[in-house]
């Protein structure tokens, strides 16, 4: 039987070599192989298969101050840039050679950085909460995670609302600056007691909650305001949850945590000022852009407002003649918000962990430009993640070169209700495996969806729901892809559509079924599928002849339409067979078909 080896045009299968997979190790594409064998008496047989090689290492630009302990565990992993105080134009220039970046509130990661990056930013890590100096959306569009540290600053942004509020209460700040300008005013600085008085905390997260905690032990009746929390949270700790207007209305101290997002930018302004009590007392520790400053210095000045204790303003650092922050009745702090020993270390611990495992390829329970996964759900669905990109993987490649990918149906099997179990990651990875290898293309959770809208691949999911205990979340997933040829005709179903079935065995992805055959093998490494004559000594022919090669095989199944008919071995393997220990297996008679799978 006579061979020929062809190498097909790379740039219909060029894979950016700075790019990393989400659900996998990094693994990048260099080459892609063909070997076609022809017979006078049998069809045309093929196998495909894929060189990857792994990359150096990834390097993170750090581009404001970051604790030691987070730097450390940065440079176990990545090469680390740290460049502060760059321009605009600097982090532009610099950002195209990074995989990964690392900031503060003070650096505005903006469109032009991604689209300046060419498509390498594959991470940018927030070192705190707040996100609003990151443009979300061209992230996702550019298809790079956004990650945050959500939890190591939770406590001392807590403590520092209560210290401002207390500042502020017993007027510590202006009594300290007076006593050392040599004066003693005692009656003049005047405070007000805390005990009975109405706090309402606008923004009822981590940071609200716990500054609720600890103004409850201070003897205030808290009431809280926010539209996503959950009643019975706030019930737990003794905090009645109200309407916005009954906050603001009945409250003698106000303190906000709410992010800045369009709908709360401003939401103190003139108006609502009109509607608080008179001498209310106000403390930010949130975002600046939350309150109009020039209606709250109206506010001070008629009265409406006695004091305001702020951490946090719409520009920073402020103007130096900024009426608000020299207004007498103010109290400020420069953004101290988590500058506590403890929280530097452990946010840089956090975001810096949060950004290793996002290049590793980990999903990321802090993501914030993507869908928001529980992390007892990551842990649940891991396998059945790695099984979703693999089978997409596997599909893409059994569609014969020219035939379009645009009709995709995923099936997913559970006795679990739809409530229970959300497919939007599964959808996700599936999308990546079916794309990646058939583009230059980096997908992942964040611009999964987008990134198959924009190729006009409509991906459509059905559930099949099955009796019995939920105790897994899912039975099996089924890929098909529509009005396609394939270039192994037996992964064509009955129906006429490319499919490929898996499940989930011992924590481990299997592949169960090709086309209407089922098989039963490991999906790790490689993978070789035979169509065959089923006859003895089948196995041990190919196995020889991997043996031979020093090729390991893993597992190998075989699945038949019925005794000395036809049927389909899938054989995974370790090693990657070398182009001619794949004609070997080709030139064995009873092979019809065959198929070189890379996963």
């Amino acid at each position: 039987m006579a061979a020929s080896a062809t190498i097909p045009s790379s740039s219909f299968f060029t894979k950016n070599r700075n790019q990393l997979s989400l659900s996998s190790k990094p693994l990048f594409l260099s080459s892609i192989f063909n070997v076609s064998l022809s017979s006078n008496v049998r069809r045309r047989k093929q196998t495909t298969f894929i060189v990857l090689s792994m990359d150096a290492k990834p390097t993170v630009l750090v581009a404001e101050k970051l604790g030691e302990a987070g730097l450390h565990l940065l440079k176990d992993f990545a090469n680390v840039d740290c460049s502060y105080n760059l321009s605009p134009e600097e982090l532009c220039t610099k950002i195209s050679l990074c995989d990964a970046l690392i900031v503060r509130s003070g650096t505005k990661v903006t469109r032009e950085v991604f689209e300046s990056s060419g498509g390498r930013l594959k991470v940018v890590g927030r070192a705190g909460v707040g996100i609003d100096n990151v443009d979300l959306a061209a992230a996702t569009e550019h298809g790079c995670l956004v990650v945050n540290a959500p939890t190591a600053n939770t406590v001392a942004a807590a403590e520092h609302g209560i210290a401002l509020l207390t500042a502020m209460a017993r007027n510590i700040a202006q009594a300290d600056a007076s006593v050392k300008a040599g004066k003693w005013q005692r009656n003049k600085y005047v405070g007000v007691s805390l005990v009975g008085k109405t706090l309402a905390v606008m923004g009822f997260g981590k940071v609200g909650s716990e500054v609720a905690r600890r103004a409850k032990g201070l003897g205030m009746h808290v009431i809280a305001h926010d539209p996503y929390a959950p009643a019975d949270r706030a019930r737990a700790i003794g905090v009645d949850l109200v309407e916005f207007e009954e906050a603001i209305a009945t409250a003698d101290f106000i303190s906000l945590h709410m992010p800045l997002t369009p709908a709360t930018s401003k939401i103190l302004n003139d108006d609502t000022f009109a509607q608080m009590k008179k001498g209310v007392r106000i403390i930010n520790v949130a975002r600046g852009g939350v309150i109009d400053e020039e209606a709250l210095v109206r506010a001070l000045d008629a009265g409406i407002v006695a004091q305001a204790a702020l951490d946090v303003f719409t520009e920073e650092p402020p103007a130096k003649d900024s009426k608000l922050v020299q207004h007498e009745n103010v109290t400020v702090t420069p953004h101290l918000g988590a500058s506590t020993m403890e929280a530097q270390e452990g946010v840089a611990i956090e975001i810096a962990e949060a950004v290793v495992g996002a290049l590793k390829g980990e999903l990321a329970a802090t993501a914030v430009n993507a869908p928001m996964v529980p992390a007892e759900v990551l842990a649940e669905l891991t396998p059945y993640v790695l099984l979703a990109e693999k089978l997409g993987r596997l599909a893409v490649q059994l569609v014969a070169g020219g035939s379009g990918v645009k009709s995709v149906k995923v099936t997913y099997s559970s006795a679990r209700g739809p409530d229970d179990l959300d497919t939007r990651l599964l959808r996700a990875m599936i999308t990546k495996g079916l794309i990646e290898p058939i583009s230059s293309v980096f997908v992942n959770l964040v611009n999964a969806d987008f990134t198959a809208k924009q190729r006009g691949l409509k991906i459509t999911e059905e559930r099949v729901v099955l009796d019995g205990s939920p105790e897994s979340p899912l039975e099996y997933i089924q890929v098909q892809i529509a009005n396609v040829e394939s270039k192994f005709a037996s992964a064509i179903s009955e129906s006429g559509e490319v499919r490929v079935e898996g499940r989930v065995r011992e924590g481990v992805p299997h592949l169960t079924k090709v086309g209407s055959f089922a098989v039963d093998v490991s999906l790790e490494g490689s993978i070789i599928l035979c169509r065959q004559v089923d006859q003895p000594g089948m196995i041990g022919k190919v196995g020889m002849i991997l043996a031979e090669e020093n090729v390991n095989v893993n597992f190998m199944t075989v699945g038949r339409t019925a005794p000395r008919k036809q049927a389909v071995m899938a054989i995974g393997v370790d090693e990657q067979p070398s182009k001619e220990t794949l004609k070997k297996i080709g030139d064995i008679p009873a092979i019809e078909e065959f198929v070189y799978l890379k996963l």
